[in-house]
Formats: structure tokens, sequence, C-alpha cells
């Protein structure tokens, strides 16, 4: 990949910038934390994201000093500023586990910052207004999104509102949850994760992006994230999607083939469309990507310059 305007690091090279830590995580917590299917280990940790949370902190350092300069300069009352990271990628990229892993991270190294977590799944439409909208198709595409929604958030967020409710979303049921809410409250680092953050939706005069601090890009060959969404779709075929109450309920009962040609089209027509037309065009607005190889392997980190 030429990544123009970026520092390029081996992970060789990237994982000799910091001095290795004493992980805040055991095995069995870290599997906890990663996405199915997603096959990260502590040594990934170590060489990968210990450097980046310590590249992070000094980030964090300046954007501190910035504002404390700037509320001296226009003598305003000291208001804290939370931090937001967007951290973007392709459906079945790992993306959700970089960020629960962050915010780990985060939250034990800086006991002292409150870290809080995010997704964009609950600014989704609810799925009655996507059908009344016929968008139920276009699910994850921009336009499913209720954008002026989570611009209103974000802009809350970096406000210092407190108490603020985000609707939840349950991939279980496919759908928005009725009156179930995430709070966010006044957090000294929030970390935003959706495959839509890094994207300039149309007829928006301020985009999502304009609130970050810092991005990040989880990025893969199109053909390993399909072999990993197929990989996913499979392991939840054996497990989750038994389940009646699951929206995917009826891939189970369908001869596993079928199931498994079904999901090949979805990730061809919907997700390899939505990854090709609107995901992958933001990658090079991120300040960070992670680039991943064969069994989710982070083997390169780029560095905006």
């Amino acid at each position: 990949m030429e990544a123009q305007g970026y520092f390029e690091f081996e992970r060789e090279e990237w994982q000799k910038l910091s001095k290795k830590a004493e992980l805040p995580l055991t095995k069995t917590q870290l599997a906890g934390i990663k996405a199915l299917n997603d096959r990260i280990s502590l040594g990934d940790v170590q060489d990968v994201y210990v450097p980046l949370v310590r590249l992070l902190q000094k980030k964090y350092a300046d954007f501190e000093k910035w504002n404390q300069d700037k509320l001296d300069f226009l003598q305003v009352p000291v208001k804290k500023t939370p931090f937001i990271i967007g951290i973007s990628g392709s459906v079945a990229v790992g993306k959700s586990t970089t960020a629960r892993l962050l915010q780990v991270l985060l939250s034990n190294w800086f006991s002292d910052l409150k870290t809080q977590l995010i997704t964009t799944d609950g600014f989704l439409f609810p799925n009655a207004e996507l059908e009344k909208r016929n968008l139920l198709s276009r699910k994850g595409f921009p336009e499913s999104y209720n954008m002026k929604a989570l611009i209103k958030f974000l802009s809350e967020v970096k406000g210092g509102q407190g108490q603020i409710k985000v609707p939840q979303y349950s991939h279980q049921v496919y759908d928005i949850v009725a009156d179930q809410f995430d709070v966010i409250d006044q957090p000294d680092i929030l970390i935003v994760e959706g495959i839509n953050v890094l994207q300039l939706p149309a007829n928006e005069s301020i985009y999502v992006s304009d609130f970050f601090d810092w991005s990040i890009y989880v990025d893969a060959d199109a053909e390993l994230i399909e072999k990993w969404f197929l990989e996913r779709f499979g392991v939840l075929l054996d497990t989750a999607f038994h389940d009646p109450t699951s929206y995917y309920y009826k891939y189970a009962q369908m001869p596993r083939e079928e199931a498994f040609q079904l999901a090949h089209t979805i990730w061809r027509d919907v997700d390899l469309k939505n990854l090709e037309e609107f995901i992958l065009p933001t990658r090079f607005r991120a300040d960070v990507i992670l680039h991943k190889v064969q069994h989710h392997v982070m083997d390169r980190v780029y560095v905006r310059r």
C-alpha cells in the first residue's frame, strides 16, 4: 500500500519505539475483549498497542496543554474538553477489538482519566424507519445513519455535557433496542468506533471527523476481510444463530452450503460495495493506519507526518 504523507513502520521497527510494558490483562481477559474470530495475542498487544498508546499519551498531553493555553489566552473559565478518538475500518476487520483494547489499556495505565467507548451502531435508524425509507437493504451505508443525531451527540460531548444517552443497538435482533441506552458522562477520553466515522456525508456543514482529536483506520486487503467475514459467519452459524430470538436464526435452519452462499452474496453486494465506495476512501483521513495480514496479524503501522 502506498501511503504518501505517512511515516511507515514495519512491525519490528514499530515495536522498538516503546519499552515493553507490564500488560494490564491476561490471555483470558484478552479473549473477552477481542471480536469473534479475531486472533490477536498478548504479543500483538505488546508489539503494536503499547507503542500506539505511548504515542497517544504524547498526543493527549499536547491536547491538554493547547486547551489550557487557549483558555488562558481567551480568558475563558477552565472547562474540561474531552479528547475524542475515531476508529474506522471495514466490517469484520477487527476495529471493535482495537477500540475495546485501547479502552482497557488507557483505563488501566491512566486510571486518573475517565475513558469511555461508544459505537456508531446506536445511530443507525431503527429498522421500521429504514423500511419506511426503503433503505433496509442499504443498512450500514451512509444514508442508513442518523448523522444529525450523531453530530449533535459529539457536539454535546465536546461541550462538556453530562449524562448523554445513546440508543443501544443489538446485533442479536439486528435493530435499535427500544428504551435501552448507553450513557456517556463527561469522559476525559471518548473512543468512537464505526465504519462511518471518517466519512463526509452529503448535505452536512459539519462532519463527524471534525470532532476527532485523533483517528485510527484498521486496514486489510478486501480478500482477507471476506475470508474473516465468512469465518465469523461460520462460527455464528454454529452458535448464536441457533437462538430462536436471533434475527439470523433463519440461516441456522438452512442447509449449510446454502447459508454460506447467501453470506457470500451479502458480502459481495453489501459489505464489499460499502467498503469500496464509502469506507476505503476514508483511509487516508486517519492519523494512524494499522495494517493487517493473514490471521489478523498487524504487520505495518502508518503515522501521519
